[in-house]
């Protein structure tokens, strides 16, 4: 008896599979190692957050604060980012916010920590944005607990500010909202770099500072409204943390320096380490951004070149200055090979590619099984009901696919871990989600070591909405497929 099997062709990819990546066009990135922005979904950042658990909270005022930032994994990359997420009345009109999202996520510099998406549904509004491992400036300089923050670090850090502002400026994003030493965060290489989440304010009607009135700029208490210049002189308050080593309000500090007491300010753990001209020249800088008329105060190209005579120690690696351990992969970040990436954007054009690449590859013991048989005459039917599906397979004809792997592995001749796999993908093309992660799981227990098995789980685990599970999954197929990868290295 011949094999014969029925027909149903697929040659439409289905809806079920999405990820952020694919709903936007964007590419991994766009050639500066950031991410494009994308629009993410809530239940994709609800994942990424353990469904926005308290223990990921990383902003300094823990859940009291209005708005929160929690440090999560995106499924679909695998990388580890700060999601902002406002309160409810943050952002009542919701075209505005996408507006704004959309147009800070375009800036890309080295001096930011970048915008790289938003969410906009069900009354959320959230913001996603590069992870920095190493705290915040105000972290450093208030609440340090081995060794305060070099003079070296604290000048570059008010350069690359002072940098970051300026080039925001340049791209027509001139205000940045309730700027302080909390908007100042450290990367992985320990670099300082500005929170892009000031970029955005807080509602539509303009107010901008949610911090003590005691440093807020005297053009904005009579106003409500920010200005370059109201910039400038919060950067100014940023310069006095810098160079006191707590906050102190400007009315105060500038009472001491016109007395000219102001070596009251210098930070004592910096005797000794700092000469006379250098803090003068800072505090008459800062003085400069402070002054009560918004006309009175430098441009940022002036504040920038004015920083750029105090740095210090300009070829010390920042990783060096500021005491950690450098590390260019932090230790949550997934790393994603051309594999993993195509599971996680579920680009099934190229995961089909893959499963054909890779086929037969771990089904050595079955093979050799099927190789035995087959000189007995014993299986020749079903090897060709086997070669029926593969071609169906490779050709897209899924539902013959899954008809024809079906009767091979019902026939009890062998069960192969590859052809688990391509029913699986069949399976889950067809719309057949929870046989697929059956199959997937069947696959893993056959060929422990074959990462195929955790890279469909994840697939189908996203696609049911299991995002944590399916984030899981893709980690271990990326260790598995790293594992594997080291082996044939040593061969």
């Amino acid at each position: 008896m011949g094999a014969r099997c029925s027909k149903l062709s697929v040659c439409w990819w289905p809806p079920h599979f999405k990820s952020p990546m694919l709903e936007n066009g964007a590419a991994d990135d766009d050639g500066s190692g950031v991410p494009v922005f994308a629009e993410y979904s809530l239940d994709e950042l609800r994942a990424a957050t353990d469904g926005f658990a308290p223990d990921r909270i990383v902003s300094e005022h823990g859940e009291k604060a209005p708005n929160v930032v929690y440090r999560g994994t995106l499924f679909s990359s695998g990388r580890t980012v700060a999601i902002k997420r406002f309160g409810r009345s943050a952002w009542p009109d919701s075209r505005q916010f996408l507006e704004e999202a959309r147009a800070v996520g375009q800036l890309r510099s080295g001096r930011l920590a970048n915008l790289i998406g938003c969410c906009c549904e069900s009354g959320e509004r959230l913001l996603v944005a590069e992870f920095m491992p190493h705290e915040t400036l105000a972290k450093h300089l208030f609440h340090w607990e081995t060794n305060p923050l070099s003079w070296a670090m604290r000048m570059r850090a008010a350069l690359y500010v002072a940098q970051a502002l300026e080039y925001c400026s340049s791209k027509g994003r001139a205000l940045y909202h309730d700027l302080h030493a909390y908007r100042v965060v450290f990367d992985v290489d320990g670099n300082p770099r500005l929170s892009c989440f000031g970029l955005m304010k807080n509602s539509r009607d303009g107010k901008s500072y949610s911090t003590n009135l005691a440093f807020t700029p005297p053009e904005y208490l009579k106003t409500g409204r920010v200005s370059p210049e109201s910039v400038v002189y919060s950067f100014g308050t940023v310069l006095l943390d810098l160079l006191s080593g707590k906050h102190i309000p400007p009315s105060h500090a500038l009472d001491l320096i016109r007395g000219k007491n102001y070596l009251v300010l210098m930070d004592s753990c910096l005797e000794g380490h700092v000469s006379n001209s250098d803090g003068t020249d800072l505090m008459r800088l800062a003085s400069r951004c402070l002054q009560y008329e918004a006309r009175d105060r430098p441009n940022l190209k002036a504040v920038v070149s004015g920083l750029a005579s105090l740095q210090k120690d300009a070829s010390t690696p920042s990783h060096t200055l500021l005491g950690i351990q450098h590390d260019k992969r932090s230790s949550d970040q997934v790393q994603l090979s051309a594999i993993g990436k195509a599971f996680a954007k579920a680009d099934l054009n190229e995961v089909h590619e893959i499963l054909q690449d890779d086929g037969y590859n771990e089904d050595d013991m079955a093979n050799a099984e099927l190789s035995l048989q087959s000189w007995t005459g014993e299986l020749s039917e079903s090897l060709v009901v086997k070669r029926h599906a593969d071609n169906a397979f490779k050709s897209k004809d899924f539902g013959t696919a899954i008809e024809c792997y079906s009767r091979f592995l019902d026939s009890g001749a062998a069960v192969a871990p590859t052809m688990l796999a391509r029913r699986c993908f069949a399976y889950m093309v067809a719309g057949k989600l929870q046989e697929g992660l059956e199959d997937a799981k069947r696959a893993e227990d056959l060929a422990p070591g074959w990462p195929m098995g955790h890279y469909l789980q994840s697939l189908a685990l996203h696609s049911l909405g299991r995002e944590a599970e399916g984030q899981e999954a893709l980690k271990k197929g990326t260790v598995l497929e790293a594992e594997r990868d080291s082996r044939a290295r040593t061969v």
